[in-house]
């Protein structure tokens, strides 16, 4: 195991941008009206700027430290303490949560300083930051989380800040939609996670460790191969299978990638936030976090591999067709995620961290350029109204086109480091199968991601003349931002080459002891094909220059017609991928459907039948009381009312003998005694 060091600072990297959420939330209207947007400026991006000092402060002494020391602990307090399990508020840094960490408060905080300028004349700029600040905080708190529960904390904050940010605009009833079929979806996937929760927690209370904090279930997990499932499978199995059911959620995988193309219905500098730092990097995360747990499980491993590989193509075939600039950069995330959860998936854990990081840079610099390009059209999306922008938006166009190429997987971009090692160790790793799908899936990248460059910064443009008077390049807190990202897409990768080039992996080196449990290094132990790497690099980039090729002709040169491309690629699967496969309909048809249908059956039953039964009941009591009226009315009140008439009828008789003579009253009692006498000598007698 272990030790970690006891480090304070930890607490400031998570809790700065939490203290910036609630300035802005409490007195952000007050601050912007007073003082103006600058005042919010200082502290949204402030606080993530301030977070990522500390994040580089954390790096500095780690790597001081030998690498087994490499684990540094902030213990704030204990959280509860019920039926054996004890959790405490605490951040653990490691080097994953590192890289994580810089990840999300550097590409993080180049986002909130873009915002600056693309959110500028929004009348709710403060509420905007707030959200920003509070969604970094809560992507901190599911890295940094010392134990599952914490994770989950974060996890769910993702979850209701990304909600908050794709229906920042709510008075668009398609915003409010977007948030909602996020929220929705990310449910789904949030009740298998806590299901694993649960269910690992109860395993290993039956084995005398009832725990949740991550390292310890590292040391006690071997205890729990022998531990029986449900439905045939092992307990880790089904553990480890709903907790990447709760992977494809928060990372748009299938079958819950629903959500993430309708998500652009956000400001772009959120959407660029949720692609690149935060929300859909949580399940590579978990994951890779819980290697020790997910490498005992290996049909589970197959099954990450699979879906990724699988939806990796298949949202790729779906970024083919789409014209909404924004909509093919999330088509084109889901097909990355892929990528990255088939590096877990095999084993590969490092080259997954790794695509993720060099993910970071080239998308938020795609979603970046895409949304400088929205700002100089005047909110323009179709690309099928832009193009020749290249003159007007040098800075966007050669920035934009460095993060193509990254994404695309051409050297020495970043994108070619990190994502051909991870085709490599697919086949590395006995999955040939998989090999085939990624390396077809990277061809088809390069096709559309060229199609999107061509359509937006080549040839003529074909948007209106107001549109056309109104291009300019971004304003410089934007611009800089791009050239930043740029050269991170350029050079992000250089941290770990391929081995068939140099053997020169700091990455590797410094990721090296969070994936050095036993059952870890079993799988991802090299094989013995490293000598062909080379071979299949070039094989890639074979494809990769076929992609571009195609996009060349179609879309530059125009030697092949757009139309032609799409009777090239047969009528039937060109309306297919054009309609997104008719996934949202299929769900409409499956769940929605029957669902609203179900929901009206429960309402005529309850306005019918339960309403019914408690009107009827009403009308009942109604009635019974109408008899207890009558019965009350008639014969209660009637025989009262008769005893107190004829009281009242004898007592007006009766007080005619009170006639006050006293004479009278004397000759009233003679008469008396004499009947009486006359009685006791008749009964006598």
């Amino acid at each position: 195991m272990n030790h970690p060091q006891p480090v304070e600072f930890i607490r400031w990297i998570v809790l700065l941008p939490l203290i910036g959420a609630a300035i802005n939330f409490l007195l952000g209207a007050t601050l912007q009206r007073k003082l103006g947007r600058r005042a919010v400026d200082v502290i949204g991006c402030g606080v993530v700027i301030a977070s990522f000092a500390f994040g580089v402060l954390g790096l500095l002494r780690m790597l001081q430290s030998a690498p087994a020391h490499r684990f540094m602990l902030d213990d704030l307090w204990r959280w509860f303490d019920i039926g054996g399990l004890k959790l405490d508020v605490a951040f653990w840094l490691d080097p994953l949560s590192m890289v994580m960490v810089l990840i999300v408060t550097g590409v993080g905080g180049l986002i909130h300083v873009y915002s600056t300028g693309y959110m500028h004349d929004d009348p709710s700029y403060w509420r905007f930051f707030a959200w920003l600040n509070l969604f970094t905080f809560a992507m901190l708190t599911l890295v940094l989380s010392d134990n599952l529960w914490l994770m989950f904390v974060g996890w769910e904050g993702v979850g209701l800040c990304s909600f908050a940010l794709i229906g920042f605009w709510y008075s668009d009833r398609n915003n409010t939609a977007a948030g909602n079929k996020a929220f929705i979806f990310n449910r789904i996937g949030d009740w298998a996670f806590v299901v694993a929760l649960y269910s690992l927690f109860a395993a290993l209370e039956a084995v005398g460790h009832p725990t949740l904090v991550i390292r310890q279930i590292a040391r006690y997990a071997p205890m729990l191969t022998t531990q029986p499932g449900y439905g045939g499978m092992s307990l880790l199995t089904f553990v480890t299978l709903m907790m990447f059911l709760g992977a494809t959620g928060k990372s748009a995988q299938i079958p819950l990638f629903a959500w993430l193309p309708d998500a652009m219905a956000g400001p772009t500098p959120v959407s660029a936030l949720i692609h690149a730092a935060t929300m859909v990097t949580a399940g590579i995360y978990m994951v890779a976090r819980l290697n020790f747990l997910f490498s005992l499980a290996p049909a589970t491993m197959l099954v990450v591999a699979t879906i990724g590989a699988v939806t990796a193509v298949f949202a790729a075939t779906i970024g083919i067709t789409q014209n909404d600039i924004k909509r093919v950069l999330a088509y084109s995330t889901i097909s990355q995620l892929g990528y990255m959860f088939v590096g877990v998936g095999v084993g590969a854990y490092t080259a997954g961290i790794f695509h993720l990081m060099t993910h970071a840079f080239f998308k938020a610099c795609l979603f970046l350029g895409a949304g400088s390009v929205i700002h100089a059209m005047g909110g323009e999306q179709d690309m099928r109204r832009m193009g020749g922008l290249r003159q007007r938006l040098p800075i966007t166009f050669w920035t934009f086109l460095a993060a193509t190429l990254a994404i695309c997987g051409i050297p020495p971009f970043a994108g070619f480091m990190s994502k051909d090692e991870i085709i490599w160790s697919a086949f590395e790793h006995g999955h040939p199968w998989i090999w085939v799908l990624l390396w077809v899936g990277a061809g088809i990248t390069t096709f559309y991601m060229f199609r999107q460059v061509y359509m937006t910064f080549f040839g003529e443009f074909r948007g209106t003349h107001e549109q056309e008077h109104h291009l300019h390049e971004a304003p410089f807190s934007m611009s800089s931002v791009l050239i930043v990202l740029g050269v991170l897409s350029l050079f992000g990768g250089a941290v770990m080459l391929p081995r068939f080039i140099v053997h020169f992996s700091p990455f590797e080196k410094f990721l090296e002891p969070v994936f050095d449990s036993h059952q870890t290094l079993a799988i991802t132990a090299e094989g013995s094909h490293r000598g062909l790497e080379g071979y299949f690099a070039a094989l890639s980039l074979g494809l990769v220059a076929v992609g571009w090729l195609l996009a060349d002709l179609t879309y530059r040169s125009e030697k092949l017609s757009a139309q032609r491309m799409s009777e090239f690629l047969g009528g039937l699967p060109y309306q297919w991928s054009f309609n997104k496969y008719y996934v949202d309909e299929a769900y409409d048809v499956a769940i929605v459907r029957p669902y609203i249908a179900a929901t009206r059956a429960a309402a005529w039953f309850d306005l019918r039948i339960i309403d019914g039964l408690v009107n009827l009941a009403a009308v009942i009591t109604v009635f019974g009381s109408w008899l207890s009226g009558l019965f009350d009315n008639y014969i209660v009140d009637g025989l009262v009312n008769l005893a107190a008439n004829a009281t009242l009828a004898a007592g007006e008789r009766l007080r005619r003998f009170q006639t006050g003579s006293i004479n009278g009253y004397l000759y009233g009692l003679l008469a008396a005694v004499m009947v009486i006498l006359l009685l006791q000598a008749v009964l006598h007698a």
